[in-house]
């Protein structure tokens, strides 16, 4: 082998390990900020009530909280029972109607035991006093949600809401699929619980 070929083996050595180094720092700067990232999760950011909070597939407008017995319907009910209800404005930003506001919007964990309180609301269309089976797209809608507190249970002062981020995807990773996916929480709404008949 000349002097030539081995100074360009030589060289094409070099340029291969420090291409391999360069590669394993940047994996491991990349690493190490996960597992940061992970470590520390950014503070969901503490909303007023009345403010608009965009959720991605949602506009949603937090207005007050209250605990009663009777639903929005006014129909009491066969079997008495609490019900705590949030009062709240929405528009389906989406191109379809739907009825998955109870994912959403969720109450922080309260001071009730596991599974105590429903994790999906009922939804009632403030307009119809009536169950809000789907919402139609760049409708606005007056909607109260509606949990069943157990009757034993004190009631909270107030009720934080979480409203949680949805994320489109025009192709999911599983089937290839457009649609509206889970995403991490958006906002946290505090509201003081109104007692009502």
């Amino acid at each position: 082998m000349t002097e030539p070929t081995r100074a360009t083996v030589r060289q094409r050595l070099y340029a291969f390990l420090i291409a391999g180094l360069g590669g394993l720092a940047a994996s491991a700067v990349s690493f190490s900020m996960a597992v940061y990232e992970a470590a520390h999760p950014p503070e969901t950011p503490a909303v007023a009530a009345g403010q608009q909070i965009d959720t991605g597939r949602w506009f949603v407008t937090l207005r007050s909280a209250r605990i009663g017995t009777i639903s929005p319907t006014g129909v009491p009910p066969s079997n008495p029972k609490q019900l705590i209800m949030v009062d709240l404005d929405v528009v389906n930003r989406s191109a379809m109607p739907n009825n998955l506001l109870g994912k959403v919007v969720v109450p922080a964990p309260l001071a009730a035991p596991a599974g105590a309180v429903p994790e999906i609301p009922t939804t009632y269309l403030d307009r119809d006093k009536y169950f809000a089976n789907h919402i139609n797209p760049n409708m606005p809608e007056r909607v109260t949600m509606a949990w069943t507190w157990p009757q034993d249970m004190p009631v909270p002062e107030t009720l934080t809401v979480i409203v949680k981020g949805e994320i489109y995807k025009l192709r999911d990773n599983l089937y290839g699929a457009t649609g509206w996916y889970d995403g991490d929480p958006v906002a946290t709404v505090e509201l003081p619980v109104e007692r009502v008949p």
